[in-house]
């Protein structure tokens, strides 16, 4: 019988969910959409890619948002989340870089892109290595998710500050590959209530 994989070929799936959603007027992560919270759905996502470990990172409401998840012990507060998504990102590699058998890379979602589905999800995936820099494009404009490769998880965590994320390294990095996905889904972001099919009532 062959052995089975090594467990380090996984690609691990990192949520960020802990904004405020200021713009929006509460946290993103609890709003519903076809009577579905975001963080369920972006969940539901991650899951369907295949992405095994998944950590959510909660700030805002992180106590409702974590009574949403399956797995509460799957959720990872990040503290100073108010100062942006860069907190998030930090502690959500730290997270991943603790588990047994870290993963070979992370892929990075954002819980306000309900119309970025499993199959967008997967074709970042299928670059995976501890190498990867990767993300999806939407019609030549990059968005997300992202793919971090195991060996730059400590680079970008020091880099990382306020709302940036990874943004900032990212833009240093001549390897990074975009993949287009428009084909597959929209990369729009639910940034105010009236970007929702049908806004919920103020």
């Amino acid at each position: 019988m062959a052995d089975p994989p090594p467990r380090a070929t996984r690609v691990a799936g990192l949520l960020l969910a802990a904004g405020a959603g200021r713009r929006f007027g509460g946290p993103k992560a609890l709003v519903e959409l076809d009577g579905e919270p975001l963080v369920h759905r972006a969940l539901q996502t991650l899951t369907a890619a295949g992405c095994t470990p998944i950590r959510v990172v909660v700030g805002a409401a992180a106590n409702e948002v974590r009574a949403l998840l399956p797995d509460p012990l799957s959720a990872v507060f990040a503290e100073g989340w108010q100062t942006g998504m860069g907190a998030s990102l930090r502690a959500g590699l730290a997270a991943l870089a603790e588990t047994p058998d870290a993963p070979v890379a992370a892929l990075v979602h954002l819980v306000d892109l309900p119309w970025v589905g499993p199959e967008i999800l997967t074709r970042i995936a299928a670059e995976a290595t501890p190498e990867a820099v990767a993300r999806a494009s939407y019609n030549g404009v990059p968005g997300h998710p992202v793919l971090l490769g195991r060996d730059w998880w400590p680079e970008i965590a020091a880099t990382a500050q306020g709302d940036r994320g990874a943004r900032d390294w990212l833009a240093t990095r001549k390897d990074l590959k975009l993949i287009e996905c428009a084909d597959l889904g929209s990369g729009r972001d639910v940034d105010r209530p009236t970007d929702l099919p049908n806004p919920p009532p103020r």
